[in-house]
């Protein structure tokens, strides 16, 4: 599309945007290491490379220069060198490396064909821990017979497909320990789990690992015996779990879970000597930052002394430091940003911490906060220029009350906004339905908003960051009252002067999908929708993600023979032939989340309906391809969004 002057335009943000990720402070507190990652315009490539920089921001320079891919870097007890994972040489292959910083190039430490991940030195800075995807029909990793049929695919297990990951059947990331000098491995873990970010005991003999089960949808912490033998399951079969530390003397673990399906984690404490674990929180109004499977890891807590730990969560949509006492479980809130903040990296004195950040005007900085000064400094932002030369739209953030519920929003406005004039406007409805929209950048309404038209972003009920009460008010009311808290916050924009209510579309993948398709099957209220991955056949749905046995039962009261009807009734499907709404479905093929056949019911629903439509495949997308798919697929996704809103908006 023609860009307006000074627009941020699909091209631009996917291309130019860049980002650092995953700070770490070395011990002494002097340096930071961090990973800057940017896309090669011509080739469509995206490279990755380790980079340090000083503790106030300056001498900032980059330590890799082999490999394309280069990800969690984590420094040697003694500082002296940095471990990191990275993928080189002709064959793809991934490599665990160590970089002294002494001088002299990295050593490979050893090799795999899959990405390791979950990097941990051992407290004598000997071994490193890490998890690796293990085939048990083939632990040697012996490469397959180019020349082969595709191997026969027998399935006795629910779990045996990932998205993201895809077909996995008994592949599951296993617990791996390498010598540093030697590089001799050996596997920790046996158990046909997921098995996610191992952390060292202080005295080295054991490791405590989430062991994920159902795709993630539950989880429990093991603790493993790092010389071999069964690990001790912490947690609950039918719970989660999401970050965890041990005890400065390793006597206990201290952990944020729930014992059941929840929206909201609490924190615990387990104890080595008993076996007992206790429960520190009541209605925890934060949720710790626990990471996405297979996207990213947990923000673990940091020890400030024996007994008290510094963690990182969202509240409200923003980001904050609070401490928690491990004894009582009281909680002291240290700082709030209007930011959402990634990671969580403290020095050995427990004054500087590093986290990555973003907010709703830029992204991909490198912070530091102070604890002594309590000042938050940025140390490494890579899209100075970029926001410079065509400015981020402008955030409006306000609430509403409605049924006893205050729901936050965000409203995104073009940097020239000019309030005498009369704008278009777009609902986006985010994923979850325990997502939550806040102070982060969103590139969707970023890129509308650059080009004219207004975007609001809310938080119904259902979302995240609220508290349990608020994120389980929307389970068995999926399209009720979280329905008409999304109305209830359009009404309130709509009523402004500068909009124009008589042109407003609406906006949403995954359960965002889900809302928009049944919003156009129940309104005709919206002149254009774009829907994205959406939950569209409750009953399909069921039986064909990944997750859908687990989450639909949690999300919607039971199996389909339990609550069919309210399925029925609550699903998009029943209702798209009364829609009118001129609709752009938006879709990966491979994904397993909200499998593509959602989207093929949808598009011939809203065909047999006579509605415009247009129904975009990208093969080989996962749910998650916004993130890791090709550059061009994802460029091609948000100029689609914006051709469309400005076809039949502007």
């Amino acid at each position: 599309p023609q860009a307006t002057r000074a627009a941020l335009t699909p091209d631009r943000l996917i291309f130019d945007l860049q980002s650092t990720a995953t700070p770490r402070i070395s011990h002494d507190g002097a340096r930071v290491a961090y990973i800057r990652s940017a896309t090669e315009r011509g080739t469509a490539r995206s490279t990755s490379h380790l980079w340090l920089v000083d503790v106030d921001g300056a001498n900032p320079r980059q330590l890799t220069q082999t490999g394309t891919s280069t990800s969690d870097p984590v420094w040697a007890p003694d500082n002296a060198s940095i471990a990191f994972i990275s993928q080189r040489g002709e064959n793809g292959a991934h490599a665990i490396c160590l970089l002294p910083l002494a001088g002299g190039e990295a050593r490979v430490v050893t090799t795999h064909t899959q990405r390791p991940t979950g990097l941990a030195w051992s407290p004598d800075g000997t071994q490193i821990a890490y998890t690796i995807p293990v085939d048990p029909e083939n632990p040697d990793e012996t490469p397959r017979d180019p020349g082969a049929p595709p191997a026969v695919r027998v399935i006795t297990r629910i779990d045996y497909k990932q998205d993201n990951r895809g077909y996995l059947n008994d592949v599951r990331h296993q617990v791996m320990v390498v010598d540093v000098a030697s590089g001799d491995r050996r596997q920790v873990s046996t158990e046909l789990w997921d098995h996610s970010a191992p952390q060292w005991s202080p005295d080295g003999t054991k490791l405590a690992a989430k062991i994920s089960n159902r795709n993630g949808m539950h989880s429990e912490l093991g603790v493993l015996p790092v010389d071999g033998g069964a690990a001790v399951r912490v947690g609950w079969q039918d719970g989660g779990i999401g970050t965890w530390a041990w005890s400065r003397d390793g006597s206990f673990v201290l952990f944020d879970g729930y014992p059941r399906s929840s929206p909201q984690t609490e924190y615990y404490r387990y104890d080595l000597a008993t076996g007992e674990t206790r429960q520190l929180t009541d209605d925890l109004q934060f949720s710790p930052e626990s990471g996405r499977p297979t996207i990213s890891g947990p923000a673990q807590p940091a020890w400030l002394d024996d007994r008290t730990a510094l963690v990182h969560g969202v509240q409200h949509g923003a980001s904050g430091l609070w401490t928690i006492d491990a004894e009582t479980g009281d909680l002291t809130e240290v700082v709030r940003w209007q930011a959402t903040r990634a990671g969580l990296s403290v020095d050995a004195s427990g004054k500087r911490v590093v986290l990555g950040s973003s907010d709703c005007t830029t992204t991909g900085q490198t912070v530091l906060f102070d604890r002594e000064t309590g000042e938050t400094t940025v140390l490494v932002d890579p899209n100075t220029s970029l926001f410079e030369d065509t400015p981020a739209a402008t955030v409006e953030p306000f609430s509403i009350d409605r049924d006893g519920w205050t729901i936050d929003a965000w409203l995104y406005k073009p940097a020239d906004f000019d309030e005498t004039k009369q704008y278009p406007l777009v609902l986006d409805v985010h994923g979850g339905p325990h997502g939550n929209y806040g102070y982060a950048f969103n590139i969707g309404a970023q890129i509308l908003a650059s080009h004219g038209i207004l975007v609001v972003a809310s938080n119904p009920r259902g979302s995240g960051t609220y508290g349990r009460a608020f994120g389980e008010a929307v389970r068995g009311d999926w399209g009720g009252e979280d329905w008409k808290d999304l109305q209830a916050v359009l009404a309130e924009v709509e009523s402004r002067p500068y909009v124009d209510p008589a042109r407003t579309g609406i906006y949403g993948y995954s359960y965002g999908g889900y809302m928009t398709s049944w919003a156009i099957g129940q309104t005709d209220r919206f002149k254009a929708a774009v829907c994205g991955a959406p939950v569209f056949n409750m009953l399909s749905f069921y039986g064909t993600s990944d997750i859908g046995h687990v989450f639909g039962e949690s999300q919607w009261g039971g199996t389909p023979q339990e609550v069919g009807d309210w399925m029925v009734e609550r699903s998009p499907s029943t209702h798209i032939h009364k829609a009118v709404t001129p609709t752009l479905i938006v879709h990966g093929e491979a994904d397993d989340r909200c499998p593509i056949g959602q989207g093929e019911e949808m598009f011939v629903g809203l065909l047999k309906a006579g509605v415009e439509v247009e129904f975009v495949r990208y093969p080989g997308g996962s749910h998650m391809m916004l993130r890791g798919g090709p550059v061009q697929h994802r460029v091609d996704y948000y100029t689609r969004v914006l051709i469309w809103f400005q076809r039949h908006l502007t």
